[in-house]
């Protein structure tokens, strides 16, 4: 049997981390195949060598992973794989078995030669790169997945002189649910001490979705895990929360400790996705000297040119995500959250002007990209568009009438509009804590809440 190559931590922190790129890894509508064809040119453009071909939704990765694909779709991953190629992207496909897979008996050696016949079926269209994935399942037989991998990586990857190891992420695949006050919890402990030292275990940091990664937390994890662990980083994705946009940058990530991989997770809106990810590949290039604000207005200026103005504007309203297990992404309009705090701190004239201007500059960004972003990028971002210029409508109409409070005309208008942001509020989120709060806030004081 041949030795695999081993994943290993020596590497130079002045160098790029050796594998950076995308993982399609959402849940919900996959992307199509120009979506994913463009996404493969934006990796060769921004040093990214590796996508993750996982799509949750896409029956034969996951729930039907024994069957072979159709020839069509055959087709489809052929010409990815050469797509991928011609970038110099690495196309790892990813099958997620853990559902309904066996690891014993004549089952579990029948399902070792499914997965066999699956590899096999992609190594024969140019394939060089495999992962097993055992996420979001019910079943924690550590022990039974690691020695799985095992036999893949045994009988599979050593006989393909040009494979490369395996990739895979456990079923606990966050610090939180891997220990208890420091201890292993027993799946952790299984899967950890039996799965040989070649495979590469990717987690995405302390939580799901996490509020940024410290060295001083990878380091935790990777003594842990007694191996150094690559990154999958669920942002921009938002497949938790579908009705907001992840448009601010990649940020709160290790520059210290040296990573063998990371992988950013996108949005199923594949062209809005590209602010973030681009971020995320300046990130990858040099860790240690990585400026996230830098790299944002970098990406937005390169990718919107004449309208970066506008989109800088509208996407500074759209980057935090936030619910109760996920934390991520800059806080949304911060300097328009500022204007508004000190509006309400000191009733002065200018500090009401300072917000009219900015709420004013806002709407006007958000008309702009409604009337010039190119379609397919409109569609994505359409409804966020709609709501923000109905949230700046209100807002300015809210502060008239705070100052013309027997105005009847500007009562009636200013309950409109609220009613219209609050009945689109579900189907578009975006500026919540800054304009969109602030609706909320001069209802209150008018005594209309």
């Amino acid at each position: 049997m041949m030795a695999a190559a081993v994943y290993t931590p020596s590497i130079s922190l002045a160098a790029p981390i050796p594998l950076r790129g995308i993982v399609e890894g959402f849940y919900g509508t996959p992307w199509q195949q120009a979506d994913r064809l463009d996404m493969l040119a934006f990796c060769g453009q921004h040093s990214l060598n590796a996508y993750i071909y996982a799509p949750k939704d896409d029956t034969y990765h996951r729930a039907k992973w024994r069957e072979p694909y159709p020839e069509a779709k055959m087709q489809e991953l052929a010409e990815l794989i050469k797509a991928a190629k011609a970038q110099d992207v690495r196309f790892i496909f990813a099958v997620s078995p853990g559902l309904d897979i066996h690891f014993y008996g004549l089952k579990g050696y029948q399902d070792r030669l499914a997965m066999e016949r699956k590899l096999q079926a992609m190594y024969d269209l140019g394939v060089r790169d495999f992962a097993i994935f055992f996420d979001d399942i019910k079943d924690k037989d550590g022990q039974g997945q690691a020695e799985f991998l095992n036999w893949l990586s045994e009988h599979f990857v050593a006989a393909h002189s040009d494979v490369q190891p395996l990739l895979t992420v456990p079923t606990e695949y966050f610090y939180g649910d891997m220990q208890t006050d420091g201890a292993k919890k027993p799946y952790t402990q299984a899967f950890s001490q039996t799965l040989r030292p070649e495979i590469l275990v990717l987690y995405t940091g302390d939580g799901v979705v996490p509020d940024g990664l410290s060295d001083a937390q990878l380091q935790q994890a990777n003594d842990l895990y007694g191996r150094s662990l690559g990154v999958w980083w669920n942002y921009p994705v938002t497949d938790y929360m579908e009705n907001k946009l992840a448009l601010g940058p990649m940020e709160k990530l290790p520059g210290k400790t040296a990573l063998p991989a990371i992988f950013f997770n996108p949005m199923k809106y594949e062209q809005l996705s590209k602010i973030a990810l681009a971020t995320g590949a300046d990130y990858a290039q040099q860790p240690q000297i990585y400026d996230a604000q830098a790299a944002w207005e970098k990406a937005i200026a390169q990718q919107y040119g004449k309208l970066a103005p506008a989109m800088t504007a509208v996407a500074d309203e759209s980057q935090h995500l936030e619910n109760n297990w996920a934390k991520i992404g800059p806080a949304d309009g911060r300097k328009l959250r500022q204007a508004i705090d000190a509006y309400w701190q000191s009733g002065r004239a200018e500090d009401a002007q300072t917000v009219r201007e900015k709420l004013a500059r806002l709407r006007k960004a958000a008309d702009t990209l409604q009337l010039s972003l190119p379609e397919r990028t409109l569609a994505e971002c359409r409804p966020q568009l709609e709501q923000l210029i109905r949230i700046v409508d209100a807002d300015l109409t809210g502060m008239r009438l705070r100052e013309q409070p027997e105005d009847q005309a500007l009562k009636a208008a200013f309950n409109r509009q609220r009613a219209a942001v609050a009945k689109y509020d579900a189907q578009a989120r975006i500026a919540e804590t800054s304009a969109r709060a602030f609706v909320d806030e001069l209802a209150h004081s008018l005594g209309m809440d």
